[in-house]
């Protein structure tokens, strides 16, 4: 036997004994993956804090007449690009703070607001995040004045009209509760299932005679019986003896090794 062969002999893994130790242990894997969801949803609703999202809409237009022109509609797409990087601008966003009062620098400002244009369109949506569902709408409804007179001061053009105002979100749109949850009892169903097969894999004691057989090639001839009340020292010397084979097991291994070894310098 070459020593690659023997090497995996070593790390053999039978799936199916390794499915029946995991199915012996299934309500350590139920309790764990329960309280694994049990305390992601705890933690979620009571330490991490709401977050409410309101959002403006802007109509941007290049000029103010009666009738658009081809021209006017071009423009104006045009003009939606440059707005969007105008909205979130320092000088927009200062302004917004200072009127609002508002206890944040311009880069906690800008990390909570988002804004975006759909393709084709001259609409933009802004929506600020807050952890206030008033205050949401408070400043997504200042952001989206100041930032539409600025456009038109700035750019010498029609201010784009605000179509419609935030609303005072009902529902938080973060964090969801049910999604950490579940992501808790993935990570403790996985956490359980690795912590019993490492353990198995680790565990090399003798329990039965297919173990013996396995690992010592040995043959048994039969088993004897336990009485009751003999089953405290009998339970001592089963102890004994499977150290006593773990040992043997070793010897026996570095004895092939060697053997090999002698045998591939030959």
């Amino acid at each position: 036997m070459s020593m690659n062969e023997e090497r995996n002999e070593e790390i053999e893994i039978d799936l199916k004994e390794l499915f029946y130790v995991l199915l012996g242990k299934i309500w350590i894997i139920i309790l764990v993956t329960a309280l694994g969801l049990g305390i992601a949803a705890g933690y979620t609703m009571a330490f991490v804090r709401p977050v409410y999202s309101s959002t403006s809409l802007l109509w941007v237009v290049s000029k103010s007449t009666s009738i658009t022109s081809l021209t006017d509609l071009q423009v104006g797409s045009s003009l939606t690009q440059d707005y969007q990087v105008f909205i979130t601008s320092r000088p927009v966003v200062d302004k917004v703070i200072e009127e609002l009062e508002l206890d944040m620098t311009y880069e906690e400002f800008v990390r909570n607001v988002s804004v975006n244009n759909p393709t084709n369109t001259r609409f933009i949506y802004i929506t600020v995040n807050n952890h206030d569902a008033y205050m949401a709408k408070i400043i997504v409804d200042k952001l989206a004045d100041v930032s539409a007179e600025r456009m038109g001061e700035i750019m010498e053009t029609a201010p784009p009209n605000i179509a419609d105002y935030g609303n005072i979100p009902e529902h938080q749109t973060s964090p969801s509760v049910t999604k950490n949850a579940l992501l808790g009892a993935i990570l403790g169903f996985i956490l359980s299932v690795g912590c019993i097969i490492i353990l198995h894999l680790m565990n090399d004691a003798i329990q039965t005679t297919e173990d013996v057989e396995k690992y010592l090639g040995i043959n048994t001839l039969g088993l004897i019986p336990l009485e009751e009340g003999a089953s405290k020292r009998a339970t001592r010397g089963h102890d004994k003896d499977a150290a006593r084979l773990r040992r043997e097991r070793k010897k026996a291994r570095r004895k092939q090794k060697a053997a090999a070894a002698r045998k591939g310098d030959e």
